[in-house]
């Protein structure tokens, strides 16, 4: 797994290759292209087509139908905000990686039922942050976690000092590449 998830919002697909672009300048091969907007399947088609060596999933999977589309149109790994039984189905048959969102002690024990020992935890700074990721690690060893959502360059380190911590997310990945690049 990657360290750092960048989470990637494509308006439009001309923004694909700039963005993808100034991650891989950045020794950033990873992207998670979230299904906010209305060409997100194109948007990953595209992705996998230009940067085939990149780690591009989908983000924001929130039922079936988008980790289905999201899966055809070539996505590596799926992203949710909270956990979803039938996305975490299809990509238990397709054996793809799915990150669900849980913040809770029972989310987790829903998880884990599904086979899923990676979780995304969001938003990590209105659910504790750190604080709430050490304690529940102490319930739930086994666990690794992705946090995302107010992790930045101010705490980053904390997170990543952190044995529990499979990879980082944040949308600031993407807002550091393009101005190193002067975009």
């Amino acid at each position: 797994m990657d360290k750092f998830i960048p989470v990637v919002v494509i308006k439009q697909l001309d923004e694909v290759e700039k963005i993808l672009s100034a991650l891989i300048k950045n020794d950033i091969n990873c992207a998670e292209i979230t299904f906010r907007t209305a060409c997100a399947k194109e948007a990953i088609e595209l992705a996998v087509k230009k940067f085939p060596n990149m780690n591009v999933g989908a983000g924001t999977v929130i039922n079936a139908t988008q980790c289905n589309d999201a899966l055809k149109a070539g996505a590596k790994f799926i992203v949710s905000p909270g956990l979803s039984p039938e996305v975490a189905k299809v990509c238990k048959e397709q054996n793809i990686p799915y990150y669900p969102g849980c913040v809770t002690p029972t989310e987790i024990m829903q998880a884990l039922d599904l086979g899923i020992t990676t979780v995304k935890f969001f938003p990590a700074n209105v659910y504790g942050g750190l604080k709430a990721l050490k304690a529940l690690s102490a319930p739930f060893p086994q666990v690794k976690f992705i946090p995302t959502g107010g992790v930045d360059r101010s705490n980053i380190d904390e997170f990543l000092e952190f044995d529990k911590i499979a990879a980082i997310g944040g949308s600031f990945f993407v807002k550091e590449a393009l101005e190193k690049q002067g975009e």
